[in-house]
């Protein structure tokens, strides 16, 4: 027989045995279904390496938003056509997801976490699986689905272990020396989402609305035994990207329907209060390293601020959920008002309205307790939410805009129609000069644009006297002052001298509402406009920051979610929302994003050998959701 092989091989192979035999070994592997093996030999015989590493072939599919059916039909075409493997088959990227997914690696807390199970390799579970349900209650007829907290946050920080070694040698920190005493500062997001349109999925039928709850490490510090200070060894450059915010939770609910929301966020408050009393022990660059977690709520706009703390509605008399003014109080007084108000304290409120101790009326009882009207079950870190502060002042600028038109300081009550008129002015005059469609909804882009020098200048066009263009001027000349103290990261580094005159210039801003804007300040002021004059500098002294801490890296990965819905999950209901959690995870791992920037050139080969039409109709719906 070897004789025969080695006539073969002289004959058709040029004398080479070795070729001839490995294609014998490649035929008898295929005949018996060992594809994989197959494939690494046949690598190896046309010399060259396997290919592109499986989890970079997972970053680009992930971060092309390629469906598994998109990326095996583009795997097979560039097989095909290359004659080399360059992509690695499907069943390889599975095994590289489970590692980055929540639910691979070992830790251990302690101490052991209350009322939470000790195994380690927990997936998706079901967002209602830890609520026990009583007679009483009616049963959460709703589709969640969710990581639980801690083997989420093990995922995470282990998907930063080169970022947190790199920390630790940077700042002289031996490797060895360092076991115990990291903190990790977390930034809490929830958000409701309207319309978020039917699947056609068998299962109950689950408003058309959705909740995201979603985490951020925004640092990792350290406290080295001998130091004093602690040191920060990590910090997320963009704490606003939708590429550091990580979802937790999915569920179907109407953010406005409290029962059922309190019922699928009760066990993630449970798992987080347990975390606070505990430590954290995984393997970090080969040592067991210890990580305490400080969580802060502060991705939160304000209905949901309020509907977590117990507080009256946004329209209610007690503006604001940092202080305890009135919006009478507010809008006399504009500028000095103190943060107060603090979960404990909403907490012993509850208790004040639920017991009535001191046998008050309805009207006195609401008086001491502040606008506190049922049970705070979700603690916030009081904070003003930068981007929703940015759209309400807008809209409140579009509205003022409007009036300035009219003349409405001339006028007692102007008909609606009059208003109207007024308004389809200013919306013709935006499109015209400054190409800005008008919106149902003011939204963030919107806002940014109408809040400008540029705009007012258009709009002053409209206005007839030149006094009010004036004060109009001089409104916005300090709110462009203002701004940039609660929307950047770190204001104490990126605009100083804006935060030096901050309170002067609150106080300056406030004096012209209320002399020359007086007609819309008499008795009321808006929620977030309060908030921006009263309470910015304090809130900056103590955290830091407000912009690091808004809620845009949430509402951004909205997008996604549609995004994710749309191409990247299965159509029944059961299923959909664990993919969609699988894969915004995926998308948001930093391991990931580091493949892939290294690799962005494969992913554009990769984009072209997709069917382009389909490529074409992503576009135009992206384009569709940048609108809004």
């Amino acid at each position: 027989m070897k004789n025969q092989v080695r006539a073969f091989a002289d004959k058709e192979e040029g004398g080479d045995l070795k070729s001839v035999c490995q294609a014998l070994f490649l035929l008898a592997l295929r005949s018996a279904n060992e594809h994989r093996q197959a494939d690494e030999l046949e690598a190896l015989m046309q010399g060259r390496g396997i290919g592109l590493h499986p989890a970079v072939c997972l970053a680009i599919r992930v971060n092309t938003f390629l469906s598994c059916s998109q990326y095996h039909k583009m795997y097979r075409t560039v097989k095909a056509t290359s004659g080399r493997q360059i992509f690695q088959p499907l069943h390889t990227l599975r095994a590289a997801e489970k590692e980055l997914l929540p639910g691979f690696h070992e830790f251990e807390w302690q101490p052991a976490l209350k009322n939470v199970s000790t195994s380690c390799n927990v997936g998706i579970i079901n967002g209602v699986s830890g609520w026990a349900s009583s007679v009483d209650d009616f049963p959460a007829d709703t589709i969640t689905r969710r990581f639980r907290y801690d083997v989420a946050l093990v995922s995470a920080l282990k998907d930063l272990e080169e970022d947190i070694m790199e920390g630790l040698r940077e700042s002289g920190m031996e490797d060895s020396a360092c076991t115990s005493g990291f903190s990790v500062m977390i930034k809490e997001s929830c958000d409701g989402m309207g319309d978020v349109s039917e699947k056609h999925g068998g299962g109950p039928a689950v408003p058309e609305k959705a909740v995201r709850f979603s985490i951020t490490i925004m640092s990792v510090s350290v406290m080295a035994e001998e130091e004093e200070k602690e040191v920060t060894i990590f910090t997320e450059p963009k704490p606003n990207s939708e590429l550091s915010c990580k979802p937790l939770c999915l569920m179907f609910v109407d953010e406005s329907d409290h029962e059922t929301l309190t019922a699928v966020l009760g066990p993630i408050v449970a798992e987080r209060n347990a975390m606070k009393e505990s430590r954290l022990i995984i393997s970090m660059g080969g040592l067991p390293r210890s990580f305490r977690f400080h969580f802060r709520g502060t991705g939160y706009d304000e209905k949901m601020v309020r509907e977590m703390e117990g507080l009256e509605a946004s329209g209610s008399s007690y503006v604001c959920t940092l202080c305890d003014s009135t919006r009478a109080e507010a809008s006399e007084n504009m500028v000095l008002h103190s943060v107060t108000r603090s979960h404990e304290e909403n907490l012993d409120r509850y208790e004040i309205w639920r017991t009535n101790p001191f046998s008050e009326s309805v009207d006195e009882l609401r008086d001491r307790v502040k606008g506190v009207s049922a049970k705070p079950f979700m603690e916030t870190h009081s904070t003003l939410d930068a981007l929703h502060c940015d759209i309400g002042n807008a809209t409140e600028f579009y509205k003022i805009f409007q009036d300035e038109i009219g003349e409405v300081y001339k006028k007692v009550n102007p008909s609606r129609e009059e208003r109207r008129s007024w308004r389809a002015a200013l919306d013709k005059q935006l499109r015209k000069k400054l190409k800005l469609r008008p919106v149902m909804r003011m939204n963030g882009n919107y806002a940014r644009r109408l809040m400008t020098q540029e705009a007012v200048e258009v709009v002053c066009e409209l206005v007839p006297s030149e006094e009010r263009r004036e004060a109009l001027r001089e409104l916005i000349r300090l709110y462009l002052q203002m701004k940039p103290v609660w929307r950047s990261s770190c204001p104490a580094k990126e605009c100083p001298d804006q935060l030096c005159r901050y309170s002067f210039n609150s106080q300056r801003f406030a004096d012209i509402l209320s002399t020359t804007f007086k007609y819309r300040y008499d008795g009321k002021i808006t929620n977030y406009l309060h908030k921006t004059l009263a309470h910015v500098p304090e809130i900056i002294e103590r955290d830091g920051s407000i912009g690091a801490w808004a809620s845009e890296g949430n509402e951004s990965a909205n997008k996604l979610f549609r995004r994710f819905r749309k191409m990247n999950a299965r159509q029944s209901k059961a299923f959909e929302l664990e993919d969609v959690l699988k894969h915004h995870w995926l998308y948001t791992s930093k391991l990931l994003q580091k493949f892939m920037e290294a690799h962005k050139d494969s992913a554009k080969a990769l984009q072209a050998t997709i069917d382009p039409v389909q490529s074409q109709d992503y576009e135009d719906m992206s384009l569709e959701m940048n609108d809004f």
